[in-house]
């Protein structure tokens, strides 16, 4: 779904990156937004079993930037965040382009960022303690908007909602990743499949085709 997304705000450890970008691949979101700490690497553990791989995390230099560029995509922002005016995330329509924007491990989204939300959502708890983990509360908002939108019909089965060029750069990711890899290496564009799918293209004889 090219219009549901995460923003995260300073979320750093490998295995929370790892875990919401599994999740995005899950519900089957296109593209994760991050920004980060000035010149810290970014590094993936075995939990995203390589969703970083269908899910290309977009870096952003600052929380207005990112903010900014979602909005000006048509996307909507809902912050994360237990302020008086948060709504419950149950009572949200998320059927329209959808960004969650979930903030840092131990202390949430930044002050900044709460101000550039469209709306602040938050995650009902019974227990003690008063918020989850950022990777369960990411999982936890994307499975509502796919839940929503397949009660109301609109979950994609065939591409649906993506931009022609999109659809065929992620169809022919899927099909051969590994001529995937190669071409991005190269700085040159995909080869064109024919209608079964096959490379027209004549390749090196050591680029691997897998489909």
């Amino acid at each position: 779904m090219a219009n549901l997304t995460v923003l995260l705000e300073h979320v750093e450890k490998p295995h929370n990156l790892s875990a919401i970008l599994r999740s995005c691949d899950a519900v089957g979101a296109l593209e994760a937004h991050a920004v980060s700490y000035e010149g810290r690497q970014r590094t993936f553990n075995s939990t995203a079993q390589g969703s970083q791989k269908w899910v290309p995390l977009q870096d952003h230099s600052s929380i207005e930037a990112a903010a900014k560029t979602l909005k000006e995509r048509g996307f909507r922002l809902y912050g994360t965040h237990l302020g008086g005016q948060a709504r419950d995330y149950r009572d949200c329509d998320f059927c329209g382009p959808t960004a969650f924007v979930l903030g840092a491990e131990k202390w949430g989204l930044s002050e900044r960022a709460t101000t550039l939300m469209d709306e602040e959502v938050f995650i009902p708890m019974r227990g003690m303690v008063q918020s989850l983990n950022v990777s369960v509360a990411a999982a936890t908002l994307l499975f509502e908007a796919l839940r929503q939108r397949q009660a109301a019909g609109l979950t994609p089965q065939a591409g649906e909602g993506l931009e022609p060029d999109l659809y065929r750069e992620r169809l022919f990711e899927w099909a051969y990743p590994d001529v995937a890899h190669w071409c991005q290496q190269q700085g040159r564009p995909y080869p064109s499949l024919n209608d079964a799918g096959e490379i027209e293209e004549v390749l090196p004889r050591n680029v691997k085709l897998r489909h």
